[in-house]
Parts: structure tokens; sequence; C-alpha cells
């Protein structure tokens, strides 16, 4: 009996070595978005579609941006695996200028950390360029 009792035991101990751990899997449809060329005050908010493909919960622990400008939120309970969520980020676009910005995600999958990245460009339509002022003078001359 105790023989049996050893046997079942070392057989569980050397099951459980063979089986592989289930790991998150953080999988985008993009990692970068372009918002192109658009007005100081336009809508600064864009969405980063992400799909748990791994076989264990994702769990996103942070979202952080290069700057104060680049405001991620992200989901805060666990993405199934299988399923879908997204994270949005907001730009301020009070800002003229060309937009670079950087996001890092911070998960359980196994790729800890994935780097989405924005770019732009932020124009303010009521001001004109010293390049459009030349050619405007020259016109009138």
């Amino acid at each position: 009996m105790k023989n049996l009792i050893a046997i079942l035991f070392i057989g569980l101990i050397s099951l459980g070595s063979y089986a592989q751990e289930k790991v998150a899997k953080i999988e985008f449809k993009t990692n970068i978005i372009d918002y192109g060329t658009i007005e100081k005050g336009a809508d600064g908010v864009r969405i980063f579609e992400f799909t748990n493909t791994g076989d264990a919960p994702l769990i996103i622990t942070n979202a952080k941006s290069t700057c104060g400008c680049t405001v991620p939120k992200w989901p805060k309970n666990p993405i199934m695996p299988g399923e879908s969520g997204e994270i949005a980020v907001k730009y301020d676009t009070k800002r003229v200028n060309p937009i670079r910005k950087t996001i890092t995600v911070f998960s359980n999958a196994e790729t800890p950390t994935v780097a989405l990245k924005i770019k732009g460009l932020i124009i303010d339509p009521n001001k004109t360029s010293v390049l459009e002022k030349k050619e405007k003078s020259m016109i009138e001359q």
C-alpha cells in the first residue's frame, strides 16, 4: 500500500513538472496611431485595440506616457483568453506642434512591456505660417 501511494505521488509530481505553464499574451491591432494633421482643440482621443491571445487572464497593471500631455486609460479588470480590450489615449490638442509620444503598457503577458506610439501634427488654423505670409506679400506686390 505504501509503495502504491509513493508511486502515485511521484507520478503526480512528474506530471506537474511536464505541464506547460499558462500565460497571457497581448496582441495589438496596431502599435502606432497617426493623428495626421489636425486642428488645435480637435478631439485628441484615439483607441488602441488589443486581444488576449494567450491561455491565461491578462492583467494590465499600468500604462505610462512620456509626458503629461498624453493620458492613457486602460481596463482595470482581467481580460480573459480570447477576449479583447482597448487602451484609450487622450492627447492635449491645445498644444500646436508635432506629436511624437510613446505609451508604455505594463502587464502580466509573456511580453510584459509594450510600447505604443502616437504621431501627428496639430496646427492652428487662425495663424498663418511664415511661408504663407511671404507668398501673400509677393502676390500683393
